[in-house]
């Protein structure tokens, strides 16, 4: 059974910082792509960052430059650096394994992450 756990969120001020973790089970985590994606309130669930097999990243424009993507195969664990948070980083951030060759993709249940301004 493959199960994604993420936990880490928060309230944190403006400008302040918090780290995301997802540990993941069930899954050979080192043939995945990882990624995070985020969810405000009345909005479309949306694509934050990915860290690929080969260690390769990529980020939504919105978090270049603020937020980290990375992952610990040893751990079966993958983290989100999120560094000069604002008030619209508030959201559900949801893990997402995804096995490209098959196309299956597994979804953790989201943790919350609230930024006051």
């Amino acid at each position: 059974q493959v199960q994604l756990v993420e936990s880490g969120g928060g309230l944190v001020q403006a400008g302040g910082s918090l780290r995301l973790s997802c540990v993941a089970s069930g899954i050979t985590f080192s043939l995945y792509d990882m990624s995070w994606y985020r969810q405000a309130a009345g909005k479309q669930r949306e694509f934050v960052a990915r860290v690929y097999p080969s260690s390769t990243t990529a980020y939504a424009d919105s978090v270049k430059g603020r937020f980290t993507i990375s992952g610990d195969n040893t751990k079966n664990t993958v983290y989100l650096q999120m560094n000069s948070l604002k008030p619209e980083d508030t959201a559900i951030y949801y893990c997402q394994a995804h096995y490209a060759i098959f196309s299956l993709a597994y979804w953790g249940q989201g943790t919350q992450v609230t930024v006051s301004s």
